[in-house]
């Protein structure tokens, strides 16, 4: 694994050994940056089931200004904390060692409101999809955010979740990257800052 562009672009990271974790490939990373294009600059990104950190990671060398960590797994965030420091990038990211329904349920962690969230959670979990359903809340990501989930692509997740909205499909070989953003009916709702 390395990181693609940016800052610290041609960087390797440390990546797991043997088949307990399965890292978001070199090329779904680039297409997940290729979708989010411009946003990211500048942008305060949410990693939910982060495993090595690579998306997050790629996220900062890519300007984003800080990337809050979600992991349950303790190998993965030893990784995870191995690429921040072989990075130097530790003072951009924090790392919370929890399951995403607890991070999620714990507003007093939150570092937003973020501009992307990005989730990887293991393929097939449909409870931890349910977790998913209720992410767009106040505080967390506001209107104009922009959800990323990584999934098997022979997994079907629906065209609309809680207060979002698929936007898109992307397929690239075995994994398909749904992106969702939040429905125009809930945008006319939310009251004007």
């Amino acid at each position: 694994m390395r990181i693609i562009a940016g800052s610290h672009r041609g960087r390797r990271l440390s990546g797991p050994e043997g088949t307990a974790l399965r890292p978001t490939s070199d090329k779904v990373r680039e297409a997940i940056f290729s979708i989010l294009g411009p946003h990211v600059s500048g942008s305060r990104f949410l990693d939910l089931y982060a495993g090595t950190g690579a998306v997050g990671i790629e996220a900062l060398s890519r300007g984003a200004v800080a990337v809050t960590f979600v992991e349950s797994d303790p190998t993965a965030v030893k990784l995870l904390q191995k690429n921040l420091q072989a990075c130097q990038l530790q003072d951009r990211a924090k790392v919370y060692i929890t399951q995403a329904a607890t991070f999620l349920a714990r507003q007093d962690w939150w570092d937003g409101p973020y501009d992307i969230l990005f989730a990887d959670p293991p393929y097939a979990a449909l409870d931890e999809w349910e977790i998913l359903t209720h992410a767009w809340r106040p505080g967390l990501l506001p209107e104009e955010a922009i959800m990323i989930i990584e999934q098997d692509s022979r997994a079907t997740l629906p065209n609309s979740i809680a207060h979002a909205i698929l936007a898109r499909r992307y397929v690239y070989g075995d994994t398909a990257l749904y992106r969702y953003r939040l429905s125009p009916s809930n945008m006319a709702e939310s009251p004007a800052s």
